[in-house]
């Protein structure tokens, strides 16, 4: 009988083994789900939010609409452009696409938001954005406007979701309400693990809309998308986040543009490398940012042999594992750097906010001087990080496996 027992084993075990394993579902954005949403839009003029992220099976969003026998009225370009064409902080002009004739109106040049002119011809908008998971990149602040401008004008909005690579935690200090900015609108975390239809929910749940106004949403969801899932951009988000590396290390990295410390803009592999001039002879790695159109035309230490921190190879993983920002890039170059007094200052640095800003707190830049701890610094963030994360939880969309 034990004999029996021990074939029969052996026999399941090898039939087990040779069964293939089941394979993860596809994730699928909200806009490849088309037969969830074109009965919602036929017969309605519709005015898309939109940008080169925005496609259905890697054909442009508006394009495939289009085709799809939906009216498109117009189209509203964030920063970089419709196209994506504009360089980060680039004033971006109206214009009209000459793929389609489609008027674009520019959210990032003269308006942030459409006007009630802009929409007097739209029976609803559609935003479809793919966004990196942090406060300071700014289609969440163009979001928020849009949002803004259907609950004025009573428009509906459709978010076709898409999952948020930096998805997986939430970490750094929550937005000081002095420090509300272009790079800053809404009172989270640097990363704050939502995607763009969890915040969309955020910001009418918690009011954040001018006097207190709600927008009318509808969200198609991912498919298949939990917070924890690994999810590879089949488009860059904008030119500067060019590779699945740039995207993981962008939420630490950004910091940077708030100091002389170059985060790679005039290469080819921005937001995987830092260095500065002044750092020659403390590190031996070098680059040389120049001007790439499209890219940054006018990079930080243009045409100067920068010395610093190579991380093209750096194990991302580890942000899976500790669900926190990288601090200690921060305080090692700072502590490197020869002119302390010059390593914040906004006229060296050339970029479009200053550190405060970015950090969305006057506490980090003042800590990092003094030396603090990153345990201290940690530690500082609290309650408000716990605070929001409770929060945050109201308006999930998909399963959490957040910190």
């Amino acid at each position: 009988m034990l004999k029996k027992y021990i074939l029969t084993g052996l026999l399941l075990l090898v039939f087990y083994a040779g069964r293939s394993q089941p394979e993860q579902k596809r994730i699928i954005p909200g806009a490849d789900q088309t037969q969830s949403y074109i009965p919602i839009l036929k017969g309605k003029r519709v005015a898309m939010v939109a940008n080169p992220t925005s496609t259905i099976a890697g054909t442009p969003t508006v394009d495939s609409l289009l085709h799809s026998g939906i009216k498109i009225v117009k189209v509203f370009g964030p920063e970089h452009g419709f196209r994506g064409l504009a360089s980060n902080g680039a004033i971006v002009s109206d214009d009209r696409d000459p793929a389609t004739g489609i008027p674009i109106i520019s959210l990032y040049g003269r308006k942030s938001k459409p006007s009630r002119e802009d929409l007097q011809d739209v029976d609803i908008l559609v935003f479809d954005i793919q966004d990196v998971g942090a406060r300071f990149y700014t289609y969440i602040l163009t979001l928020q406007r849009v949002m803004e401008s259907c609950a004025e004008n009573h428009k509906p909005l459709l978010i076709l979701d898409r999952p948020n690579p930096n998805g997986f935690y939430v970490d750094g200090p929550v937005l000081e309400d002095s420090l509300h900015s272009g790079i800053g609108g809404q009172p989270i975390p640097i990363v704050h693990g939502m995607t763009i239809g969890e915040l969309a929910r955020m910001i009418n749940g918690e009011g954040w809309l001018t006097g207190h106004l709600s927008c009318s949403l509808t969200i198609i969801k991912v498919a298949n998308y939990t917070h924890d899932s690994d999810y590879i951009l089949p488009v860059s988000p904008s030119p500067n986040l060019n590779t699945p590396q740039s995207i993981l290390l962008y939420p630490s990295l950004c910091l940077f543009e708030g100091t002389v410390i170059s985060q790679g803009r005039g290469t080819y592999y921005p937001f995987t490398i830092l260095g500065a001039p002044a750092l020659e002879g403390k590190y031996t790695f070098s680059f040389k940012p120049v001007s790439l159109r499209g890219m940054s035309e006018t990079p930080l230490h243009q045409d100067s042999l920068c010395y610093g921190l190579d991380l093209r190879n750096y194990d991302t993983k580890i942000f899976h594992k500790t669900r926190q920002l990288n601090l200690r890039w921060l305080m090692e170059l700072y502590q490197a750097y020869p002119q302390k007094e010059k390593f914040f200052d906004k006229s060296q640095s050339r970029q479009i906010g200053n550190f405060d800003k970015l950090a969305g707190t006057v506490n980090l830049r003042k800590q990092i001087i003094a030396g603090v701890s990153e345990q201290q610094i940690r530690n500082s963030w609290e309650p408000a990080l716990s605070q929001f994360r409770k929060k945050r939880k109201k308006y999930l969309l998909y399963r959490d496996f957040t910190n």
